[in-house]
């Protein structure tokens, strides 16, 4: 199963897009500051997340989510 995940700062208005296998264990990497990307933002909360069982799917969707016309729809949608 893949996870394409919204993740959003409780700290400022920072959100971040990811994808993993275990939801749970990628949020504590997050918020432990083990991704550079996000460390300066913590800590993070889950805003939305979407099970895959086909990881190409997830793929795609986690690409259309970083997308101009994809944050649009999560901002509005998600």
């Amino acid at each position: 199963m893949k996870y394409v995940y919204i993740l959003e700062s409780l700290g400022s208005e920072h959100f971040y897009i990811g994808i993993a296998d275990d939801l749970r264990a990628r949020l504590m990497k997050h918020n432990a500051g083990e991704v550079p990307h996000t460390s300066k933002y913590r800590p993070w909360r889950i805003k939305t997340y979407v099970a895959f069982s086909d990881e190409r799917q997830a793929f795609a969707f986690e690409q259309y989510l970083k997308s101009g016309s994809g944050r649009a729809f999560a901002k509005k949608r998600l």
